[in-house]
This record gives structure tokens, C-alpha cells and sequence, in this order.
């Protein structure tokens, strides 16, 4: 089983967006997903309770330390949304489990700032300072035309240790998606092509990463 554990220090920074939309990329590949879901709003698990019929369903788990021992035995994925503001202690118990952490971050001041005290607490924990548990940072909401996401992905890579695993640009599909209980992934149309193109490096860091 793959784990991917999703955590920032900021709300609002997308974890949940970069759940759902993973969620609906393996789901659609026919691996059998599941989602915990230890954040209060419950974003994910109600997205995954929206799930249609005619796309492959996410089993969502809320809760935290306990939810990890009641997935089934044959999840192939495994995603962990957790709640804003976690601190090391928050991460505990879901740290040996996890094969790789995203952090999502703006592309704004404050984000960058309190990311960038996040990523040196993360740098600490010992897993993670011996190169046991991958991370990378996944550049969210960009306006990849502008000046201001250039220069944020630019300060963002020469400020930490970790890659910059993905750069996704701002679009209102994700929000109407996840309304439905879908991804982008969940079509195939011609003009969801390009954000699913967005998504292709950060597939390939977690397949090597892992």
C-alpha cells in the first residue's frame, strides 16, 4: 500500500484539493483508494461520500490515529488529509505510516512564511532528517503568467531542502468538481487535458519517491 500523507501549517492552502484529485487519479487507474480524513471540516470525506455513480467510488474514514488500523486489508492507496495548523505532535501518529508528505503552498506572503517555518520544524523530525520519509511542496492556485507566482515558485526552491514537486495553476474546475464529488481525472475531455497535464510530474515524484 501507498501512503500519501498531505499536511501545511496553513489552512486553506489546498490539502484537500490535492487529496480528492489524487484520490480521483488512482481511483481511476483501478487501484482501490481510501481517504482518512482527520481535518474538522471533513472536506474529503464528504467529497468522497458525493462520489456518483458511473465514477469509482473512495472509501473515506474520518478520524485520526484509530482510522489508520481500520482500513481494509487490500487498499492499494491511502490518503491523509489533515487538519490546518498541525504541529510535529499533530503528524505523530501518522508519520511511520505515511511513504511520502506533500505540503501545499500559495503563492503568497503569509503562505510562503508560515510554509517556510513549517518546512524547518519538518526538517527536524528524525524520519525526515534521515531521508526515511520523502516530501515535497506542490506549488497551488498559480497564475503561472504573472510575476508574482514566478517569483514565489523561484523563493519557494531556493528556501527549502525539498522539491517543488508540482506547480498547479488556479481554476474554479476544482471547485465545481469537488461540489459533484469528482476530479479532473474523473473525464477525459479535451479541456480538462491541461490540468491533468499539471499533475504529471508530482504521479511521477510520488512513483519514484516511493
Amino acid at each position: 500500500m501507498l501512503t500519501v500523507l498531505v499536511a501545511s501549517s496553513k489552512g486553506g492552502c489546498g490539502k484537500s484539493t490535492v487529496v480528492t484529485q489524487l484520490a480521483s487519479h488512482w481511483s481511476q487507474a483501478g487501484k482501490r483508494t481510501a481517504i482518512i480524513d482527520a481535518d474538522r471540516q471533513h472536506s474529503s470525506f464528504r467529497w468522497a461520500a458525493r462520489r456518483p455513480e458511473g465514477v469509482p467510488g473512495v472509501l473515506a474514514l474520518e478520524g485520526g490515529r484509530k482510522a489508520l488500523g481500520k482500513l481494509p486489508e487490500d487498499t492499494e492507496r491511502a490518503l491523509i488529509d489533515t487538519p490546518a495548523g498541525v504541529t510535529e505532535r499533530d503528524l505523530e501518529p501518522y508519520l511511520e505510516a505515511a511513504d511520502v508528505l506533500l505540503v501545499p503552498v500559495l503563492p503568497s506572503s503569509f503562505d510562503m512564511d508560515a510554509t517556510l517555518a513549517f518546512i524547518e520544524e519538518l526538517g527536524q523530525i528524525p524520519r525526515i532528517k534521515r531521508g526515511k520519509l520523502p516530501v515535497a511542496l506542490v506549488a497551488n492556485r498559480l497564475k503561472p503568467w504573472t510575476h508574482a507566482s514566478q517569483d514565489a515558485v523561484a523563493q519557494l526552491g531556493e528556501a527549502t531542502p525539498f522539491p517543488i514537486a508540482a506547480q498547479l495553476r488556479d481554476s474554479q474546475a476544482y471547485v465545481l468538481l469537488a461540489a459533484l464529488g469528482k476530479g479532473i481525472f474523473d473525464y477525459q475531455s479535451e479541456n480538462v487535458r491541461s490540468h491533468q497535464d499539471d499533475w504529471k510530474a508530482l504521479l511521477r515524484w510520488i512513483k519514484r519517491a516511493h
